[in-house]
């Protein structure tokens, strides 16, 4: 039954990849802003994308139904703003960080409280786990990063042993298995998740000796790429499998460098698209998003917002070509230009470039139209669907005896006339 369908199953993937090689998957234009009332700081969807996480300046998180665009749960979580986010991968909890130094996680349908964690600094970022639920990762400000548990335990990542930087920040890669650390100058550590023991390491550098700081890192949602924002204003693009070949204090060569060459912009937020094709990246300048192709690594598309706009936070939807930033305390979407075809609704419809004066017939709203010419075919199909009705004869008796007797009679007067 398995080998039957298998020939079908690759036959369909051949379908989906040829269309997908037609279709540009990164949005184009502005489709609208999320109206959060409050000033929103931070935003993150869900694993599926229906849901998408605000955190205000307020404290609050306001939940939005993304495939109505409504609100659909506020969270007064803190008191100091929200300043980053995270869903489980269930998507019942939300995992929030606020200039407060509180960590905290909540339910998203009773918008309970179910754990609260308190740090000696202020947060930088929290992510959860991408498989286990009780797991999450803290980066505190100049504090080594922090992975703790739900049961109470948890555990300080350790430090590059010749580097005494602690502008530490941390990222589970996509299936949780091993933690990336980058520092201020440049050291790249990769973690076993479970022993914290030092797997593979590398240094970022700029030309020839001199180091750059690490920003963020982050990770494609398909395949094993990752992308490492750094203060030398490049975006690095580098292939997991190949930071294991070269092992502890290797030199991997990144797949792709991508930066803006004319305006020499700092890069505020990156991202990946969901399937992993695309990189966007927000400018700390303004309100500018860059769209390029990871494999090729060229330019294809510059989003700009309102100018003035400070850029906050950029996230991508995790399924369509959706990107949601955030400047001047509203949530900005921006998708693909969608084009409205009638034609598909009615296959006699007819679209116009231009207005053209319409002369209509006049008998184009009669029930049967009769200036209609009749061709010799139509005649003929005419003359065959005729339908022919059979009746029955009866006879009626009283009809049949008036009959006989009217015949009678006329031959008795017929005799008579030719006697006389």
């Amino acid at each position: 039954m398995g080998d039957r369908l298998r020939p079908r199953l690759v036959f369909k993937k051949m379908n989906l990849d040829l269309l997908e090689s037609f279709g540009q998957n990164y949005p184009e234009e502005f489709d609208g802003a999320l109206d959060c009332i409050s000033m929103a700081v931070t935003c993150t969807f869900n694993k599926r994308g229906t849901l998408l996480a605000v955190g205000c300046n307020d404290g609050r998180i306001v939940v939005w139904d993304f495939l109505t665009r409504g609100i659909a749960k506020i969270i007064s979580a803190h008191v100091h703003p929200v300043c980053s986010l995270c869903w489980s991968r269930s998507g019942h909890t939300i995992l929030s960080a606020s200039t407060d130094n509180t960590v905290a996680i909540w339910e998203v349908l009773t918008g309970e409280c179910n754990q609260r964690y308190r740090f000696p600094s202020p947060i930088l970022k929290v992510q959860f786990h991408p498989r286990k639920a009780d797991t999450f990762l803290v980066c505190p400000m100049r504090h080594a990063a922090v992975l703790v548990e739900l049961e109470g335990n948890h555990k300080l990542l350790p430090l590059d042993e010749d580097e005494s930087d602690l502008n530490i920040t941390a990222s589970f890669d996509r299936r949780g298995q091993y933690i990336y650390t980058g520092n201020g100058r440049g050291r790249i550590l990769v973690l076993d998740a479970t022993s914290l023991e030092v797997r593979a390491s590398f240094r970022i550098t700029q030309g020839t000796t001199s180091t750059t700081a690490v920003r963020s890192i982050d990770f494609a949602r398909r395949g094993d790429h990752f992308l490492v924002n750094s203060a030398d204003r490049i975006i690095r693009v580098y292939d997991a499998k190949e930071i294991f070949a070269c092992g502890k204090d290797g030199d991997p060569e990144p797949m792709q460098r991508l930066q803006d060459l004319v305006n020499k912009t700092t890069w505020k937020k990156c991202c990946f698209s969901g399937d992993g094709e695309y990189i966007c990246a927000g400018s700390a300048r303004q309100h500018a998003l860059y769209v390029w192709e990871r494999s090729i690594g060229n330019l294809v598309k510059i989003l700009h917002g309102t100018k003035g706009e400070l850029l906050l936070d950029v996230v991508w939807h995790p399924v369509r070509p959706i990107i949601a930033s955030v400047s001047s305390g509203v949530v900005s979407i921006w998708a693909q230009n969608q084009v409205e075809n009638w034609s598909a609704f009615a296959p006699d419809f007819k679209e116009l470039d231009e207005n053209v004066e319409y002369e209509e017939r006049e008998s184009e709203f009669d029930l049967a139209d009769e200036d209609k010419s009749v061709t010799q075919n139509e005649r003929e199909d005419q003359k065959e669907n005729r339908e022919i009705k059979a009746a029955s004869l009866n006879r009626v008796k009283c009809l049949c005896n008036d009959f006989k007797e009217q015949s009678t009679n006329n031959c008795l007067i017929a005799l008579i006339i030719r006697n006389d």
